[in-house]
């Protein structure tokens, strides 16, 4: 009995420090929940995550297990953790969710998706919020990320179906100016410049305080260069150069000006033009052409003698190293300058392009005759008819020259040959007319056929029979 009395503090005690173990857990508990919540409200995405992993961990069978599941995917995916957000949603989806509880898992899972480049798989996940409810409050947020997925798999009719809808359905959501900023670009890529134009021309007024203002101006430019406004198009990208010099898109602009400049501007413009290419850093192949082009168009030696010994120097092969190497030897053939038309055309006989390459030929083989290098001259235009793709014009010079230098060597046969290809297959009747010319004169030099013997002719009247012969 004494010992039974002696228990009965140590039982009460057990209960009392039982008791309070249950009260610690519950208070902390409450305490992890509270803080993961107002963490992942307030934006501290590590201490939401932190402390979400631990109320999941240790408290499996609480009641605000799903929610909190959902909170963590989505610290995880602020803090760029897609792949364990992704794995976390998943997880939420298969708790008894409320239908409301269970479309944010949706959304949020997509977001995911998309994050990791799966973007077939993101597109159907905020398709299925849009369809399931497009009342709800993330619906504007999931049109949005579908008609982004859309564009990303080059869509490009669905993502500006999509990105119209949304701007119809909600003009005045804070995406609004990013969504009429990608309809832009979407019809742009479609080629319907002039429906692009209306959403970009009043972008500014209609979205003050917008960060993509200067994006619009910028397209806005390059609408109008591609819409028939060419002087428009280079005044507006001037002007955004201007007011937005490190902007992402200034050095492409600055491009597009030069290249406006250079086509539709003034000389001042123009000359200007050429000294934005030739300092650009680093240098480009298209660039330094357009700064040769520029000194062409000029007529300026030394500019354009800079640019081309640039061009050559640090693009030998590139495909407009050898375009304007070909152009150089036009118009030396031009001016009678044989010698630098033969290296010229040497260069451009390299490239790739049929076009380029026969052109080359041509004339490499019409500077060779100018300078009586007979042999080098046939070997030039035979290379014309080597190439795959020729055009007649050019086909059918080469063959002229070619038997000129035939003739030349007097070889007689094989300038006829080329003479009465020409005669007979060139489209140029001022051509022909002369290959016809040459074909009588050679002709004319060609060796007389020997004549055959005949036997001779029997006379009116038999021969007299010899005396004394017997008949």
């Amino acid at each position: 009995m004494k010992r039974r009395l002696a228990m009965v503090p140590a039982l009460a005690a057990l209960l009392v420090l039982t008791s309070v173990v249950s009260v610690s857990a519950l208070e902390e508990a409450d305490r992890l929940f509270m803080v993961g919540e107002r963490a992942l409200a307030d934006r501290f995405y590590p201490v939401a995550r932190r402390t979400l992993e631990r109320f999941v961990a240790q408290y499996p069978r609480d009641p605000r297990l799903p929610r909190a599941v959902v909170m963590l995917g989505r610290a995880q995916l602020a803090l760029a953790d897609a792949q364990a957000a992704l794995e976390t949603l998943t997880r939420a989806q298969s708790f008894p969710l409320a239908p409301a509880e269970l479309l944010e898992t949706k959304f949020w899972q997509a977001e995911a998706l998309f994050r990791l480049k799966r973007v077939g798989d993101a597109r159907a996940a905020y398709d299925e919020v849009v369809r399931t409810d497009a009342a709800s409050p993330l619906a504007p947020d999931a049109l949005y990320g579908f008609a982004w997925c859309e564009l990303e798999l080059q869509q490009l009719e669905p993502a500006a179906t999509a990105f119209r809808e949304f701007l119809t359905t909600w003009p005045e959501h804070a995406l609004a100016p990013n969504a009429t900023l990608h309809l832009a670009r979407a019809l742009i890529e479609l080629k319907r410049v002039g429906e692009a134009l209306p959403l970009l021309t009043p972008f500014p007024g209609k979205y003050p305080g917008s960060k993509l203002i200067p994006d619009a101006q910028y397209l806005v430019g390059w609408a109008k260069l591609n819409e028939g406004d060419p002087r428009g198009g280079l005044a507006d990208l001037q002007a955004f150069v201007a007011a937005h010099p490190s902007h992402d898109q200034a050095p492409a602009a600055r491009l597009l000006v030069a290249q406006a400049a250079a086509r539709h501007g003034d000389r001042a413009q123009m000359q200007q033009a050429y000294g934005i290419f030739m300092a650009q850093e680093p240098p480009t192949a298209e660039g330094l052409h357009e700064a040769a082009t520029i000194a062409i168009r000029l007529s300026r030696p030394k500019e354009l003698d800079a640019a081309w010994t640039r061009l050559r120097a640090q693009f030998p092969e590139h495909p407009l190293t050898r375009r304007l190497a070909l152009d150089l030897a036009d118009a030396a053939f031009k001016q009678k300058n044989w010698k630098d038309t033969i290296a010229l055309a040497r260069t451009a006989a390299q490239s790739e392009d049929d076009a380029v390459r026969s052109g080359a030929w041509l004339l490499l083989g019409e500077s060779e005759l100018k300078l009586r290098h007979l042999p080098q001259a046939v070997k030039a235009f035979e290379a014309v008819g080597t190439v795959a793709d020729v055009e007649d014009g050019v086909r059918y010079r080469a063959l002229a020259g070619l038997g000129l230098a035939r003739e030349e060597q007097k070889e007689w046969k094989a300038a006829l040959t080329a003479y009465e290809a020409v005669v007979n297959r060139s489209p140029d009747s001022t051509l022909r007319d002369w290959a016809r010319e040459r074909v009588t004169a050679v002709k004319a030099q060609l060796p007389s056929a020997p004549k055959r013997s005949e036997p001779p002719k029997p006379s009116a009247k038999p021969a007299a029979k010899p005396a004394g012969k017997k008949s």
